[in-house]
C-alpha cells in the first residue's frame, strides 16, 4: 500500500552546518519520492544558509526561506502553516531519516485513519554518527496520552508525521514556545484524535554537546 499524497518535510535551521549534510541526503534518498522539502533558515550565523543554497540548486523538492532569527516556535509554525502536502514530516537538522520513514510513515496513516500522529522507535547516534543505543516509545495511544499528560514527551518530534489538516485545525505550532514545542502540541492533537508509534525505527536522533540537555530528558521521560 503506498499512495502518491504529497508529503511535506519541515525541517528548522539555526546554525546547523556540521551534520545538515546528513540530515538533507537522509531525506533527499527516501524510497518514498512525492515530497516537497520546506527548510526555513532562522537567521544562521555559520554556513548553513550556504549548503543550504547548494543542495536547494540540485533539487527542486527544496523550498529554502531565509530570513532574520525568530526562534524555534515562530519557525516551525510558519513552516507548518507554509506545507502544502497532505502529511507533515519533521526532521531536525542534526537528525537522520532511514531510508523508508516516509513511505512506512504514509502507508500508516493511510491504514489508520483515526490516528492525526504517528511517530516511531530510534537509534541514538554520537556527533560522528556511531550508534549508541536504540528507544522504543510506547505504540498505543492510551499510553501515549497518559505519559503526554503526565508531561513526558512519548513521541519524538523529530520521528513524527502528521496530518496537515489535524494540525490546522488545532492551530497549528504555539509560536510563543521555543522549548517543548513539541509536548504541547502532542497534547492538543491528542484531544483531536488518536497518537500512535511504529514499532519501527526510522530515524536516528542525534545526541552531541548542543542536544545533550534535551536528550537526557527525552531519555528520563521515556523510562519515567
Amino acid at each position: 500500500m503506498n499512495n502518491d499524497a504529497l508529503v511535506t518535510v519541515q525541517m528548522p535551521v539555526f546554525n546547523g552546518a556540521r551534520h545538515l549534510n546528513a540530515a538533507i541526503k537522509s531525506i533527499l534518498a527516501q524510497t518514498y519520492t512525492n515530497f516537497e522539502f520546506l527548510i526555513i533558515d532562522d537567521g544562521s550565523t555559520d554556513n548553513s544558509l550556504e549548503l543550504l543554497k547548494s543542495f536547494e540548486a540540485i533539487d527542486g523538492r527544496i523550498k529554502l526561506i531565509s530570513r532574520e532569527n525568530r526562534g524555534l516556535g515562530q519557525t516551525q509554525f510558519q513552516l507548518a502553516t507554509s506545507a502544502r502536502g497532505t502529511y507533515i514530516a519533521q526532521l531536525d537538522q542534526d537528525d537522520v531519516a532511514h531510508p523508508d520513514r516516509l513511505a512506512k510513515q504514509v502507508n500508516y496513516l493511510i491504514a489508520h485513519p483515526e490516528v492525526v500522529c504517528v511517530g516511531s522507535a530510534y537509534q541514538i547516534i554520537d556527533e560522528h554518527g556511531r550508534l549508541l543505543t536504540a528507544l522504543s516509545p510506547p505504540t498505543a495511544d492510551a499510553e501515549i496520552q497518559l505519559l503526554n499528560l503526565k508531561g513526558h514527551c512519548a513521541i519524538l518530534h523529530p520521528s513524527a508525521m502528521m496530518r496537515k489538516s489535524a494540525l490546522d485545525a488545532i492551530g497549528g505550532y504555539n509560536p510563543e514556545f521555543n522549548t517543548a514545542v513539541d509536548i504541547d502540541l502532542w497534547l492538543r492533537l491528542g484531544e483531536f484524535g488518536k497518537l500512535a508509534n511504529m514499532p519501527d525505527i526510522l530515524v536516528k536522533y542525534r545526541l552531541h554537546k548542543n542536544s545533550a540537555s534535551e536528550l537526557t530528558g527525552d531519555v528520563q521521560r521515556m523510562e519515567a
